[in-house]
């Protein structure tokens, strides 16, 4: 065996023999396991949940008996978020952001029923899922056993001996990088395992979870690089445990928790109310579809009778309020995504702050990798709303091209006791509207967002090696 072998071993034989060390490395594996467990089961159940409730809501749009169809536009149906099948490992902002929406006519509603608006407030502070165990308890484990692999060797003055009997520094160095090496991978092996087990499932998307082995991997591999060169840097291992804690404490907890308190004050974003003040008074400025005297709609009226050469709304081959309610969606819609796009540019610079300090945090880049990869971050959150939108509009519009087309005007203006039948149609156009399916993005989609926080990882690495070689070319100079 090498020399640089038998170093490592010897750390590895130093760790084994405490036992604090040992029990809290037995205590990290049964955590990461129980994670798996519980985030598989949370998964599972969520899924067939949401199906069901999808199933219901179908079934209960589809069973509605001959309407009118401006009243099933009011009745509406509700859509569900299937979760990502990788949301088993990382739930992402999941629990914050809510799962289903209502759709109807004349209004964009937002997503709903969270697991935080539905739980108790313990979720706010995070779920215990293997990314959560691997992102802030791993590299806490990590130092705690390999806080003086290198600053103990400087106390005791076996260091020197080392030196003296020929090994080299690079191969000291070395050899205790391999050995928090064994510890890194070990650590990270039951989520691993975890992982495979979400792969087995169907829908699991090959690429993405490659790119979050990789991640982690390289995750893992900056702390054990970091901690041998705190080890490194400083003369007593007290000194080394207090530096590596404040620095796990600082890119780990602080900062993490303040970031998105700064986006939030740099960039500031309306809330759910001032949202619907705005729209209610720009709604105002684009007319009065019930005013016969409503500028705009009164110059629809005439170029709607010029484009079928009539003089009068009755002579009309289609119902006129049927074509004034397709016309009316149109320009309402188009109100509600000028202020979903705003509120999506805003959160996404909110977002870039947030990850811009990833450059500092290499806690933030890989949560940022974690839930990109597995579909799970503010861009999956903003596919769903974008779906759902272009879902609502497209079934209220074909609920109003209905009206236009198989209610007559005279039938929908008429009054008396048998109007009201008149004005229905068949039941079974409902169960022939389309249902709504989330179309899941592209593993190479998921894929490439991920790469971004991967590179800062990379050269978080990268920056941690060229520190470690500078230390270790001083390491034992000083006596």
């Amino acid at each position: 065996m090498s020399l640089v072998g038998l170093i490592a071993r010897d750390e590895l034989r130093l760790m084994g023999r405490n036992r604090v060390a040992v029990i809290a490395f037995a205590l990290l594996v049964l955590l990461t396991l129980a994670a798996v467990a519980s985030s598989w089961s949370h998964h599972r159940a969520v899924t067939q949940l949401r199906a069901r409730q999808q199933h219901t809501a179908e079934a209960a749009f589809d069973a509605q008996p001959d309407r009118h169809p401006h009243r099933m536009v009011h009745y509406g149906t509700f859509i569900y978020r299937p979760p990502a099948p990788l949301a088993a490992f990382d739930p992402g902002i999941d629990a914050f952001t809510g799962n289903s929406m209502f759709l109807e006519g004349h209004r964009q509603n937002t997503a709903n029923f969270g697991d935080v608006q539905q739980s108790s407030l313990l979720v706010r502070f995070g779920q215990l899922t293997p990314a959560f165990v691997l992102q802030v308890v791993a590299p806490l484990l990590l130092i705690f056993l390999g806080f003086g692999a290198l600053s103990r060797e400087t106390e005791r003055g076996t260091l020197r001996l080392l030196l003296l009997h020929g090994a080299t520094r690079w191969q000291v160095v070395g050899g205790k990088l391999l050995a928090m090496g064994v510890v890194a991978v070990v650590a990270g092996l039951p989520a691993t395992l975890g992982l495979a087990l979400i792969a087995a499932q169907h829908g699991a998307l090959v690429l993405p979870m490659l790119v979050i082995v990789l991640g982690y991997s390289t995750y893992l591999a900056l702390w054990a690089v970091l901690i041998v060169l705190v080890s490194a840097l400083v003369r007593h291992s007290r000194d080394a445990l207090l530096a590596l804690v404040a620095l796990w404490a600082v890119a780990i907890v602080l900062l993490p928790r303040v970031a998105p308190d700064v986006a939030s004050a740099a960039v500031p974003l309306r809330n759910k109310l001032q949202t619907e003040v705005a729209i209610a008074r720009d709604l105002r400025t684009l007319g009065d579809t019930h005013n016969p005297d409503d500028p705009y709609y009164a110059a629809f009226k005439q170029a709607t009778l010029r484009r079928y050469g009539v003089a009068r709304v009755e002579e009309l081959p289609v119902n006129y309020k049927g074509v004034l309610a397709v016309e009316g969606e149109r320009l309402t819609s188009e109100l509600f995504d000028r202020y979903a796009a705003e509120s999506f540019a805003a959160q996404g610079r909110q977002n870039a702050l947030v990850r811009a300090v990833g450059v500092l945090s290499p806690a933030i880049a890989l949560r940022s990798l974690s839930m990109a990869a597995a579909g799970t971050d503010y861009a999956g959150h903003r596919r769903f709303l974008e779906q759902a939108e272009a879902y609502r509009y497209a079934l209220v519009q074909r609920l109003n091209r209905m009206q236009a087309e198989n209610v007559t005007y005279a039938a929908d203006v008429a009054q008396g006791a048998d109007a009201d039948r008149r004005k229905r149609i068949s039941g079974r156009n409902w169960g022939e509207m389309p249902d709504f399916a989330y179309r899941v993005p592209e593993g190479e989609a998921l894929a490439a967002a991920a790469v971004p926080e991967l590179l800062i990882l990379s050269a978080w690495v990268a920056l941690a090696l060229m520190l470690l070689v500078y230390a270790t070319r001083r390491l034992g100079a000083r006596r």
